[in-house]
């Protein structure tokens, strides 16, 4: 049998006693060696300097009560046994130094004795392995020497525990999906992982995705989600960035003091105080002009901004979530997105498919939305079987584009809803509604047709993955390219203003990220 070898800190309280009735009292380092169960073939002793006295004596009481024991006196130096910092670390050394040798030893590191904040250490050092080992407590009770308890921290042990923690994850990752039982394996997976990064993690997000895909309620599920798991006592405040615009954007923001500018009549605290010890979601962040951006930058990095017309600074710890449709690679390639700001907020990016791209899931959102609208307006509404079989037919369908994705279906199903007479959506409703979508769509996807190099360059239905500003810029871009001898040329004509301003022009480069923002190459564009 392997030998039971014991780490103890000395108890400067619980073991004091230099008098004979001590043997009355219970003291902790002493009363493990007392236990006719659990022998203890070596024990080490931990005390600080100080206490040098009480462990002497500790010891031989130990050698009187059990003979057997070897016992290994180590001194530790905390000159502050409350200082977390320095406890951990003393102990962590302690933890490195040691020899140990789990296949012939068991250790039991007793947490019985020692400062609240040495016990928490002792846990954290066993839990992380550094001391392979077991928790042993002790207490006192009518027996001589008192009890021992065994603390085995496998959990993995432990399937009842083990079935709750999945349980309690499952749960955060139903709460995310708003309760719908979606099927498309993608995005379950999107989804899992957004839950894991949401509780454990308080670094930026960022949310890409079509116009409609969702970005704005996942955001709101996750600060919903951090602040029943305790993470958040701040509120969400939430901005689209396409309604900010000039001194209005500072302001909203960052704030202003009064008199900052024309019609500063009084100071504002802006958005970012609102949202400390919370979650600042910034939907649109794309459009969010270049000064704003380089201050959103420092108050992300640094906790603090400084207020229009302020002299001093201002604090505020958030956690940012942001929200685009945009290609930002293809908007730092272009010069209206700086390139730092998207390496600090792509740290967790996570692309949420459109409607299109989960068909599967449509028939859960559908009853959802069927769900939502009875609870918003008290009025019970039901498919019959028939319509609810035609609607269904058509969405899963390539015939249906789903433009702006969950929108688009939340229209479709407030318009039947509403229309439908006792509560029932019929065939006739149904058939209505589809050439309903089908003529907002055409007339909304027309420029897909208007321009066969970007069906060539893009591929089919290019029109509801890019916005029209976006496609019309590329056409541009497009057509001085294969009218350029190299991507140099191209890059001097297509940045021939802003290249002044930068130390070095590498315009090349420049175009290049740009094309690829797009999934192109120089090469795709019939150039060699």
């Amino acid at each position: 049998m392997n030998k039971n070898v014991v780490i103890n800190l000395l108890g400067t309280q619980l073991d004091r006693g230099f008098k004979p009735d001590r043997w009355k009292r219970w003291r902790p380092s002493v009363s493990i060696c007392q236990q006719e169960d659990f022998p203890v073939g070596r024990y080490h002793l931990l005390y600080q300097e100080n206490c040098r006295e009480l462990a002497e004596l500790v010891i031989a009481d130990i050698k009187q009560v059990s003979p057997e024991t070897e016992v290994v006196p180590e001194i530790v130096a905390f000159r502050d046994p409350w200082d977390f910092q320095e406890v951990y670390g003393q102990l962590y050394d302690y933890s490195r130094r040691y020899h140990f040798q789990p296949d012939r030893e068991d250790y039991y590191i007793h947490i019985t004795t020692g400062t609240h904040v040495a016990q928490i250490c002792l846990f954290l050092l066993t839990e992380s392995h550094h001391l392979p080992g077991k928790l042993l407590q002790t207490s006192p009770s009518r027996i001589p020497g008192g009890v021992h308890f065994v603390i085995d921290l496998d959990l993995s042990k432990y399937d009842q525990l083990s079935m709750r923690f999945r349980q309690a994850s499952g749960d955060d990752v139903s709460f995310l999906k708003s309760g719908i039982a979606t099927r498309n394996a993608r995005f379950n997976s999107l989804i899992e992982t957004i839950e894991r990064v949401a509780v454990r993690s308080t670094e930026p997000i960022l949310l890409t995705g079509p116009t409609g895909a969702g970005k704005s309620r996942l955001a709101r599920k996750i600060f919903e989600l951090k602040k029943l798991n305790h993470q958040l006592t701040g509120s969400l405040v939430e901005l689209n960035c396409a309604t900010l615009r000039g001194d209005g954007a500072m302001s909203a923001l960052f704030g202003h003091e009064k008199g900052a500018f024309t019609g500063a009549v009084s100071a504002r605290p802006g958005l970012l105080v609102e949202a400390n010890q919370g979650i600042l979601f910034l939907d649109e962040i794309g459009e969010l002009g270049l000064d704003e951006q380089a201050m959103l930058l420092r108050a992300v990095e640094e906790k603090t901004f400084l207020p229009l017309g302020a002299d001093r600074e201002r604090h505020s710890s958030f956690q940012l979530i942001c929200g685009t449709n945009r290609n930002l690679r293809v908007e730092v390639a272009a010069g209206r997105f700086r390139e730092d700001l998207l390496a600090r907020i792509n740290l967790w990016t996570f692309q949420l498919p459109g409607l299109s791209e989960r068909r599967e899931d449509i028939e859960p959102n559908l009853d959802y939305e069927l769900e939502e609208f009875s609870r918003k307006t008290g009025q019970m509404v039901s498919f019959n079987q028939e319509a609810r079989n035609e609607f269904l037919r058509f969405a899963v369908s390539p015939d249906a584009y789903w433009l702006a994705n969950f929108r688009d279906l939340n229209a479709a199903v407030t318009r039947l809803s509403t229309l439908a007479t006792g509560g029932r959506i019929t065939p006739e409703l149904v058939t209505a509604e589809i050439e309903r979508l089908m003529a907002a769509w055409k007339s909304d996807n027309t420029s897909e047709n208007d321009d066969p190099d970007l069906s060539e360059l893009l591929g089919t239905n290019y029109g509801t993955r890019f916005d029209q500003f976006d496609l019309a810029q590329l056409t541009e871009v497009v057509k001085i390219c294969r009218t350029s001898k190299s991507l140099s040329e191209a890059g001097r004509q297509l940045f021939a203003v802003s290249r002044q301003n930068k130390r070095t022009a590498n315009d090349a480069d420049r175009l290049r990220k740009y094309l690829a923002g797009f999934s192109l190459t120089w090469a795709d564009l019939g150039k060699q």
